[in-house]
Order: C-alpha cells, then sequence, then structure tokens
C-alpha cells in the first residue's frame, strides 16, 4: 500500500492526513495547535506527521501553506502568519527527515485544487476559485492544470488593483479587491460610517464580525445591507478581471463571508453582469458554494502530491 500525506498549515492548526490510493478519507489524522508566534513551529509540525507516519508506507508527502512561497523550491518566501519562517526551506526539510518527496503550495491554490479534484469544481477544466474571509485567496485551473506562474506566484487573486486610491490592503498596498470585500474590509466600513454619523444599530467595535453585520443586515439595518452591496459591487469589478483573463467555465466561492449568501451575491452577479467585457463569458457559467469546507486545503495538497507521483512516472 502506498500512502500520500497531506498537511494543511494554518496560523492556529497544523493538520495532518494520511490517505490510501484513490481515497479521500484519511485513515490516520492529526490536529496539532500550530502556536505560529512561538519558535519551534517546524518541530511542532515533524511531531504532527511522525504521529500519522506509517514505515515503508508513505511515497510522497503534499502540503498548503500560507504564502507567499515558490512551490518550485519548496520554499516559504515569508508569511505574516508565521514570522519564523522567512525564506524557510520547508519542503527540503520536510524530506530529508523523512526520506520521501515533498510538494508545497499556496493554500489557496490548494483549496482550488482540492475543489477541482474533488469537490465542486469536478468535470470542469477551466476554475476560478475565490476564498473570502479574513483576506481574500485564489486558485485557478487553466485546461486542467493548476496556474503557478514563472515564479510560482499566479493566482494571488485578492491583490488585484481595483482602484489605486482605495483602502489599505493588509499587504501593505491600496485598492486591492481584498481591501474592499475581504471581512475585515467590510467591518472597517462599517466601523468607519459609524464614526462618521451614519445611523444603524450596529455599535462602533474593532472586533464587529461580518456575521453580526449580516444578521444586522438581515434585520433591514441600512448600514448592514450597504456594507455588503459595497463588498459585492467590487466583487463584481475583480470577477469580470478574472473572467477577461481567465475565462472559467465554473466560479468556486468559499471561505467565511460568502457564507452571507444573498447579501453578497445579489450586488456581486449585478455588478459583474454590469463590468463584464462581453456577456458571452456568462453563457452557461457555473457559479457555486465550495463544497469542501474545512478540508478545502487538505485535500488540495493530496491531489497536489498525487498529481506530482502521476506525472513523475509519466
Amino acid at each position: 500500500m502506498s500512502l500520500i500525506l497531506a498537511i494543511d498549515i494554518g496560523g492556529t492548526h497544523i493538520r495532518v492526513a494520511a490517505y490510501e490510493p484513490d481515497s479521500t478519507k484519511p485513515i490516520a489524522h492529526k490536529r496539532t495547535k500550530s502556536l505560529a508566534q512561538t519558535p519551534g513551529v517546524f518541530d511542532r509540525l515533524v511531531e504532527a506527521v511522525e504521529s500519522v507516519w506509517q514505515d515503508g508506507q508513505v511515497s510522497a508527502i503534499g502540503i498548503a501553506s500560507p504564502g507567499p512561497l515558490d512551490p518550485y523550491t519548496g520554499t516559504i518566501l515569508d508569511t505574516p502568519n508565521i514570522p519564523q519562517w522567512k525564506n524557510f526551506p520547508l519542503a527540503p526539510k520536510l524530506s530529508e527527515r523523512f526520506g520521501v518527496p515533498v510538494y508545497l503550495d499556496n493554500d489557496a491554490n490548494m483549496a482550488g485544487l482540492g475543489e477541482w479534484q474533488f469537490g465542486a469544481g469536478r468535470g470542469h477544466s477551466n476554475l476560478v476559485y475565490l476564498t473570502i474571509s479574513t483576506g481574500i485567496g485564489g486558485g485557478v485551473i487553466v485546461n486542467d492544470s493548476l496556474l503557478q506562474g514563472f515564479h510560482g506566484m499566479g493566482a494571488e487573486l485578492g491583490h488585484m488593483i481595483i482602484d489605486p486610491d482605495g483602502p489599505l490592503c493588509g499587504c501593505g498596498h491600496r485598492g486591492h479587491i481584498e481591501s474592499f470585500s475581504s471581512g475585515p474590509a467590510i467591518v472597517r466600513y462599517v466601523n468607519e460610517l459609524i464614526h462618521a454619523g451614519e445611523k444603524t444599530t450596529l455599535h462602533a467595535d474593532p472586533n464587529l464580525s461580518p456575521a453580526q453585520i449580516a444578521d444586522a443586515a438581515l434585520a433591514g439595518d441600512p448600514l448592514a445591507i450597504s456594507a455588503f452591496e459595497r463588498a459585492g459591487h467590487y466583487l463584481g469589478i475583480a470577477v469580470a478581471n478574472y473572467l477577461a483573463i481567465f475565462d472559467p467555465s465554473i466560479l468556486v466561492f468559499g471561505g467565511g463571508v460568502s457564507q452571507v449568501g444573498d447579501l453578497l451575491f445579489k450586488p456581486f452577479e449585478a455588478s459583474l453582469r454590469k463590468h463584464v467585457f462581453h456577456p458571452h463569458y456568462m453563457d452557461d457559467l457555473t457559479i457555486s458554494k465550495a463544497a469542501l469546507g474545512d478540508d478545502a486545503g487538505l485535500l488540495g495538497a493530496l491531489a497536489l502530491a498525487r498529481l506530482a507521483l502521476s506525472s513523475s512516472k509519466g
């Protein structure tokens, strides 16, 4: 039996799972706190891998990790969630430790790959995946292949510039779609308008959540409604650009903010239809919610390793 180990690294938890060939149900699974701001993250990762390791049976390891990173060298370039991993050769170090090939890619890319292989994107050859959460990340499948680009840093869809004079993004640049339509961007907009005197049932609070704003919107609060209308409007502009570049047959949306449903997606679809370069891009275009939930990154890492092994054999 030849097993694949899949790893999903987050700022809060590290998850490791072992999979048999042709199965997406793990035979072993370990979840441990990453404690990402403290030393020893790599050691905790190694311990998690050891807890599911099966001697002589593991053929490869796939990893979904926050970026930026270089998938070709297996190096974490500089991920804010894990400050000690600057120019950190994660894949080579794990490969040396366990004696098997290790494949690494961006967690949003891996979620998109997972949805394409096992989730909402099955049967599609051209897919754009967006996760809308604390940030906005993306993954793109073009003609049945994961788009990585020359440096392996393609498909950073959250950093599409919508307005160069727009709000400050978490990356330090202005006007990215993440600065308009992510969860923190929606919260920041609401707080700014409350401080400016806008009438609302909400109270200014930096710890306000998108879910609380959604509840207020569903109860008819005009400021809360306008916050999601604004986020959807700018998201439609960004996706109109993605359609012109990638021409997918399916858009898949994941992440917590996407769970608000029509509050976001009605203004999004209206904006998309208004801004799309040509209406033919919309013909037979499927717009879907992600299907894999919290397992998207893990299953994407599984798919990455399986595809890499298959390619090396072919």
